[in-house]
Parts: C-alpha cells; sequence; structure tokens
C-alpha cells in the first residue's frame, strides 16, 4: 500500500493539498479530522456511522467511486445543501485508486 494524494478544500474555501495513508482503513471524514480540516465538532458528529452528514462534501474529481450505500443515500435524502456529486465522507475508503481525489467540504448545516 502506498500513501496519496488528496485536495481537500475547507469551508473557508482554502485548498489543502495532503497525504494519506491507504494502510490504516481510515476514511476521508477521519482523513480531514486528522489534518483538523474542519472545526473541531464540526464533522464526523456521529462517528462515521452514515447517521449524520455532518462530513458531507462534494466529489469534484472525476474518481470511479464505490457507489452509495442505502444508509447513505438516506442520509443524504436528509441533509441539506446535497448537490448531485455529494457524498459522506465517512463512505469513502482511502485506498489507492483514489490518488489525486478533490472534494470541497460542504457547508455546515
Amino acid at each position: 500500500m502506498q500513501d496519496i494524494q488528496l485536495k481537500i478544500t475547507d469551508r473557508n474555501g482554502v485548498t489543502h493539498e495532503i497525504v494519506a495513508p491507504t494502510d490504516m482503513a481510515m476514511n476521508l471524514m477521519e482523513v480531514v479530522r486528522s489534518y483538523e480540516l474542519a472545526e473541531e465538532g464540526t464533522i464526523g458528529i456521529c462517528g462515521g456511522m452514515a447517521m449524520c452528514a455532518s462530513c458531507q462534501c462534494y466529489v469534484i474529481s472525476d474518481h470511479d467511486l464505490p457507489p452509495k450505500s442505502d444508509d447513505e443515500e438516506a442520509m443524504l435524502a436528509e441533509a441539506f445543501y446535497v448537490k448531485e456529486n455529494s457524498r459522506l465522507g465517512c463512505q469513502i475508503q482511502m485506498t489507492s485508486a483514489l490518488d489525486g481525489l478533490e472534494v470541497l467540504l460542504a457547508p455546515e448545516a
């Protein structure tokens, strides 16, 4: 496994180019939290269970992501600021296929 490069634009419009490990079973929400790219207590409130949408992001790059689970679809159906490219960061596992992934964190609800 290898580290991958990500571009994450935070809620203040600042783009961060970061490195994420693919060998620690981390998801995008956990990467955002570990780099402190969102204020504490504003992302991953449910702990990554697809139950709060606080980690919603907009996928900007053209990566082939796994399909949304029923839980993710249900949560996004109730979330604010949902767009066609909305995903829950907690449902995006860091894999080598995501090298170069670009996302924008959705506004806080």
